[in-house]
């Protein structure tokens, strides 16, 4: 009788210690069998007066393609112009860090119509993992003596993206965009900035 005991309390311990160990453990590794997606589209008409007969799609398209375009030009836009138009400020393209953790994709930092600034990431795919987080790094990497900023959690490892970027913060000082593990301080993929 007493051995019977005894293994209903190994049994009863087994439980107690394995099942939080293994919903850990799945905390852990489930992001690698998932993709979590995400399409938003980039706020270039947000505050933009749009002419009639003219669709939010169509003009959003305008507005992505004109913010690419490099021309110099001397005569003064009208306001209405300067108003409705963003900027792209650095862009680059994401790298693997290493074997396993793989990415590709550009970020984008855009200076907006109302000057605000944003970090948009297009057509990105970065392997999985737990507490990915999006930051904007002084340096090439996420080093201890590199001078960094938490833009927040990825929102998808894989799609168009946007993170805002905070007014107290001189985007002309970062040269990198990181994509990085929480906890396990790991780098994921980079993205250095021209």
């Amino acid at each position: 009788m007493n051995a019977l005991k005894n293994k209903w309390l190994w049994f009863g311990a087994g439980l107690a210690v394995g099942v939080p160990v293994f919903a850990f453990g799945w905390w852990l590794v489930s992001p690698l069998f998932f993709d979590t997606e995400v399409d938003e589209a980039f706020p270039l008409t947000e505050n933009a007066v749009i002419p009639a007969g003219i669709t939010q799609a169509d003009a959003e398209t305008v507005m992505m393609t004109m913010s690419k375009v490099e021309v110099m030009m001397d005569e003064t836009m009208p306001k209405e112009m300067t108003e409705a138009t963003s900027i792209a400020l650095k862009t680059g393209q994401f790298a693997d860090a290493d074997s396993f953790h793989k990415g590709e994709g550009t970020a984008t930092i855009y200076r907006l119509s109302d000057g605000s600034h944003v970090l948009r990431i297009e057509d990105f795919k970065v392997t999985n993992g737990p507490d990915l987080h999006v930051l904007l790094s002084k340096g090439p990497g996420a080093g201890l003596d590199v001078s960094i900023e938490d833009l927040g959690k990825l929102k998808g490892n894989v799609g168009n993206q946007n993170y805002a970027i905070p007014d107290n913060i001189d985007v002309s000082q970062f040269t990198s965009v990181i994509i990085y593990c929480q906890p396990f301080k790991v780098e994921f993929s980079v993205a250095k900035l021209n």
